[in-house]
């Protein structure tokens, strides 16, 4: 049994415009695009309830009421489900639905970044500790990122970060950690660097978008002065407070796809698609086809 209080609850922060992908966004929330057969946000939500989540927390904004009605009963659909006999269909939304209660929404009201998204749900996590994962970001492996995360929390409490291997010619465009000592499963975080300058990156180890963070966290939120792009970032409350609690890191081997630029999210719905075996079957003759096609002459 850990003697470090449980991580229960999860935030979403849901409320970005999702302008990379207009005019598909004009009215569908990025969120609520598919990949496959599932909305973007359903994989990360079932990654974070297999890490032992009980209650989610989306941090919505305008135009957003449809992520809220995917994770109700919708009483009619079900109904002719089932009068038509359709069980697995019906099997298959029902495993999707959070029980009653698990599910808080409240409103980010202006686009003031990330750190302003996680301190708009303050409320609902209160005085505890709670896991934070970007919905745009989905994660292919055998185990969810999120599960290996609370298993390494449960040894060294603290916050803890994951993070993932990137080309170092590529670090200057993201967030990157400093690593530490090695701990149990992970390693002590030494620092976070914000899109560093190339050539100036501490290591090549970027912040995927997954978090475990204690609640002090949203008091510093709370005075967070605008940083980059005039937006509240969390990197910089994290920084702050890494300097009265510690920070450990974490390294996700699997595959992370950002479903919110065009390339990661064909990406994930191809990986998504030839990971199951009936659609493999169709689909790897009609791609090699596709590629034959659009090949460049000899």
């Amino acid at each position: 049994m850990s003697r470090y209080r449980p991580v229960r609850k999860a935030v979403f922060p849901v409320a970005g415009l999702g302008t990379r992908f207009l005019p598909a966004t004009k009215a569908v929330p990025k969120e609520m695009l598919t990949v496959v057969d599932k909305p973007v946000i359903q994989y990360v939500v079932e990654e974070a309830r297999a890490a032992g989540i009980e209650h989610f927390v989306f941090v919505t904004g305008r135009n957003k009421g449809v992520i809220e009605d995917h994770f109700d009963i919708q009483v009619e659909l079900q109904q002719t489900l089932q009068d038509r006999g359709k069980t697995e269909a019906l099997e298959i939304l029902q495993a999707a639905l959070p029980a009653p209660g698990q599910t808080s929404f409240t409103r980010q009201q202006a686009p003031l970044g990330l750190g302003h998204a996680v301190w708009c749900a303050r409320e609902i996590v209160g005085d505890e500790p709670f896991a934070l994962l970007l919905p745009d970001m989905i994660m292919q492996y055998e185990k969810g990122c999120l599960s290996s995360m609370v298993e390494l929390y449960e040894k060294v409490g603290g916050n803890i970060v994951s993070t993932e291997e990137v080309a170092m010619e590529e670090t200057h465009k993201y967030g990157i950690v400093m690593r530490g000592q090695d701990v149990e499963g992970g390693f002590r975080l030494e620092g976070m660097v914000e899109k560093p300058a190339r050539g100036t990156a501490p290591s090549n180890l970027f912040i995927n978008g997954r978090y475990i963070l204690q609640p002090e966290i949203f008091s510093i939120l709370a005075t967070q002065q605008a940083g980059t792009g005039g937006e509240i970032q969390l990197t910089d409350a994290m920084l702050t407070l890494a300097e009265k609690q510690p920070f450990f890191g974490y390294t996700f081997t699997g595959r992370t796809f950002d479903c919110g630029s065009k390339e990661g999210f064909i990406k994930a719905n191809i990986a998504y698609a030839l990971a199951n075996p009936e659609l493999s079957q169709i689909l790897r003759p009609e791609m090699e086809a596709l590629l034959s096609e659009v090949s460049p002459k000899k």
